[in-house]
């Protein structure tokens, strides 16, 4: 059935049983003065039809509910214009049809469907209302028909129903009940109503036709129309065949081009191979090689010329001698070296990081004097989000060289360094002359992003393939295998990227500089927030500086509530978050804050996702608070141990722990029992008590020896239920006869520190060097104890005092023999 919306336009489908044959009258006892009028969009309705219509639009769907029994006729009148959404009675169409509403179907409740019949023609004359529904006054207007024994008319008909048979012919085979349904004389009344209904037309014309009341002349406009439609019909047709037959035409073309390359090449070759190979010598006499390149590059392009174009040994000598021609030899950028630019590029693109910039800048600074150095092989390595990989591109413009990165994370194939031999099918270079060859330039800034992340398999170790590329002793003749030919990398620039340097191979970490960037304080988040991440994603958005801001406040609450890592990846996020919302607020017209304020937050990034790190005080025995290193930075680290009643001798370890953190457990036990009397503990507690040592959060997994201190402090206080000094952290590695030993990450852990309250920190001694290369705004207000022994962590944690309602740990009286 044809399917018509009153806010969507019209699809058409020929299908004739969708008009009537029967009687078009009205029931007038049923009719009143005013009748509801539904406007349809795109749609003109003709007497006869029969069909359902789409009812979504609000005012519609008002007049559909507002049917009752009593109302069983409508007007269905098209709007002028397709896109008007809420039409006024100035932009409906004089002349539509009375329809008899035969059923409403609910869809969903702001969806109807009403099944109707197209009766007759009417035209409103006045507009009686148009809330909630339009409501007019009408006539009915009844249409003139054409004399019985009129020929004009049945001729016109005749060629009315040819033409429609036609053009369904040409759109595809109609099913034969149409041409039947056609072709019957009962249906002649309905023909013209049919044709001007399923004609695609403009709703314009279609009206026209409506508002002719005489049937003769309404049947002349309708075949007049339908004449122009069936030569514009057989036009496109005649443009598709001409298309089908321009097509074969190029296949022609096509096969005896290639039946004269043949020939030509019968004759000695073909013109074309000779251009191309002409053109490579051409740019080879502009290439600043060296004669060994020189002399390869001619023996390869004599192979060329003895091949056969039509031979596949031909494409992959064209390919290589392609790939010599386009490597930059010996061709560099010229440096700046203008020390103060460089200083000033990398210090607006990145906060802090003093140790990196000073690298680049004395690297300047010797390549300005000498004229010539061997390129630095420089390692940032840190947590993610720090700004690793964007430093590259701002060392590039600082130096004013090309940038290239290659992503060597998940590279497991050592052909995609070294590139692949030429006699595998689809061998290409490998990433270093790959990239080499997009930057047109022998010293640029290459990123090797990610190094830590290489894999390795049957097909090789890539990492050991870097070795070559990363030993400046190496790296002037680096052979490509795809190449065969050694390249000089001596003067590229290679930063590589890192999260974690022990998944790097030892003797890759060898041949690197290595720096590392650690995580920003607070107050450094927020200076980089407001200084690079705020203004980048306001641009980003579309939204002016001048129309929104995020004070400092507000920022240091994002970064505390809504984030949790070293870097400021995730911070960038947060804030993208809260400017889509403004963005969206701002295209909507919508009232929204120029100056975020924290009572905002939770309206724009939802309820807090991290509760701030806290001293958790140290009212327990056995709690100590300890640092930890995390790929996303430092935390604190909560050890707790309690004594049960037992047969002793049981240690229980729980938290998600690994082995080696397991081991300085059991190490801080045995140190403790051998040296009980020391520590005033009685022996005979560890016969009759069993020990369970837990570290929070058992769903992240743990491990490391920097608990070690935090450990046997916990198990000492557990025992003798002393007080742990307040707002203190530790960390170190134990040793069985009391030592205590450096560890690493010490910076993240001083973070992590400040962030949770800690006011004092004990370190190995040897940890101080660590401490000292630590800017001075990173140490305000904490207090450093540098320890080597045991003991010393225990005097200095432990109080003499004992927790309010400490536990007594009964010994039981032996049985006298």
């Amino acid at each position: 059935m044809l399917t018509l919306q009153e806010n969507d336009p019209n699809i058409i489908s020929f299908i004739a049983g969708d008009f009537m044959e029967g009687n078009l009258d009205i029931d007038l006892d049923l009719l009143t003065e005013e009748m509801p009028i539904l406007p349809l969009r795109n749609t003109v309705v003709f007497p006869g039809s029969s069909l359902p219509i789409a009812v979504g639009r609000e005012k519609s769907i008002r007049l559909v509910k507002s049917l009752g029994k009593k109302t069983k006729y409508i007007g269905l009148v098209c709007q002028k214009d397709i896109n008007d959404e809420n039409p006024h009675e100035e932009d409906l169409y004089k002349v539509g049809v009375i329809a008899e509403v035969l059923r409403v179907i609910e869809l969903s409740e702001n969806n109807f469907s009403l099944i109707v019949q197209a009766k007759q023609r009417f035209e409103w004359s006045e507009m009686t209302q148009s809330e909630p529904f339009f409501k007019a006054k009408y006539e009915i207007k009844e249409s003139i028909p054409a004399d019985e024994n009129d020929k004009e008319y049945d001729a016109i008909l005749g060629s009315i129903r040819e033409s429609m048979i036609q053009m369904l012919n040409m759109l595809g085979e109609p099913p034969k009940e149409l041409i039947q349904t056609l072709n019957s004389k009962s249906f002649a009344n309905m023909l013209v109503s049919y044709s001007a209904t399923n004609l695609p037309i403009d709703s314009k014309e279609k009206q026209a036709l409506l508002n002719i009341n005489e049937e003769k002349q309404r049947a002349i406009e309708l075949l007049t129309i339908l004449s122009r439609e069936m030569q514009v019909l057989e036009l496109k047709m005649s443009i598709q065949t001409k298309t089908r037959e321009d097509l074969n035409q190029q296949q022609k073309e096509y096969y005896l081009q290639q039946q004269i390359r043949t020939i030509q090449e019968e004759l000695g070759g073909g013109n074309t191979q000779q251009i191309e190979i002409d053109e490579f010598k051409e740019k080879a006499k502009k290439k600043k090689w060296s004669k060994e390149v020189a002399e390869t590059f001619k023996k390869e392009i004599s192979k060329l010329e003895r091949l056969n174009p039509q031979s596949p040994d031909y494409s992959v000598q064209y390919g290589y001698l392609q790939t010599i021609l386009e490597l930059p030899w010996n061709e560099f950028s010229k440096d700046n070296f203008d020390l103060d630019n460089a200083q000033k590029i990398l210090d607006r693109d990145h906060f802090g990081m003093e140790k990196v910039k000073d690298r680049i800048i004395e690297h300047l600074a010797v390549l300005k004097l000498k004229g010539d150095l061997k390129a630095p092989i420089i390692c940032l390595h840190g947590p993610p989000g720090v700004g690793k990989t964007s430093l590259g591109k701002s060392i590039a413009e600082a130096l004013n060289r090309k940038y290239i990165r290659a992503s060597l994370g998940g590279l497991h194939d050592e052909s995609e360094i070294r590139g692949h031999r030429r006699t595998y099918i689809g061998a290409m270079p490998g990433k270093i002359i790959q990239n080499i060859q997009k930057s047109g330039s022998s010293n640029p800034v290459f990123v090797l992003d990610e190094i830590d992340k290489i894999g390795s398999d049957f097909k090789g170790d890539p990492s050991s393939a870097l070795l070559e590329v990363l030993d400046p002793e190496q790296n002037d003749s680096f052979l490509d295998n795809y190449l065969s030919i050694n390249y000089d990398l001596s003067k590229v620039l290679f930063i590589a990227t890192a999260n974690n340097l022990n998944s790097i191979s030892q003797p890759l970490l060898d041949r690197m500089e290595l720096i590392n960037v650690g995580g920003y304080i607070l107050e450094e988040k927020v200076e980089i927030a407001k200084r690079h991440l705020l203004p980048k994603e306001l641009d980003n958005h579309g939204i002016k500086r001048s129309e929104f801001t995020i004070p400092k406040n507000t920022l240091a609450k994002i970064i505390e509530s809504y984030t949790r890592e070293s870097g400021v990846r995730e911070l960038n996020k947060q804030i993208a978050k809260v400017l889509r919302k403004v963005a969206r607020r701002i295209a909507g017209k919508e009232e929204y804050p120029k100056s975020l304020k924290i009572d905002d937050l939770h309206e724009y990034l939802g309820v807090e996702e991290y509760s701030k790190d806290k001293y958790q005080g140290n009212e327990y025995a056995g709690v100590v608070t300890g640092l930890a290193w995390t790929s996303v930075g430092g935390e604190i680290l909560l050890v707790e141990t309690s004594l049960s009643r037992g047969k002793g001798e049981k240690l229980t370890l729980t938290g998600n722990l690994g082995d080696v953190m397991k081991e300085s457990a059991m190490l801080a036990k045995e140190y403790i029992q051998s040296h009980a009397e020391e520590l005033e503990i009685d022996p005979e507690i560890f016969q009759h008590w069993n020990i369970h040592v837990h570290v929070p959060e058992g769903a992240i997994p743990k491990d490391g020896p920097s608990a070690g201190i935090t450990m046997i402090t916990s198990l000492v206080s557990a025992v003798t239920q002393r007080k742990v000094k307040s707002n203190l952290a530790m960390t170190g590695e134990i040793t069985l006869r009391g030592k205590v030993l450096p560890v690493g990450g010490i910076r993240e852990k001083i973070l992590a520190a400040k962030r949770a309250g800690i006011k004092e920190i004990i370190l190995c001694e040897e940890n101080r060097k660590n401490v000292g290369e630590i800017k001075e705004s990173y140490l305000k207000g904490l207090k450093f104890h540098y320890v080597n022994d045991i003991k010393d962590v225990l005097d200095i944690a432990l109080l003499k005092q004992k927790v309010k309602s400490p536990r007594k740990f009964s010994i039981p009286k032996k049985k006298k023999q």
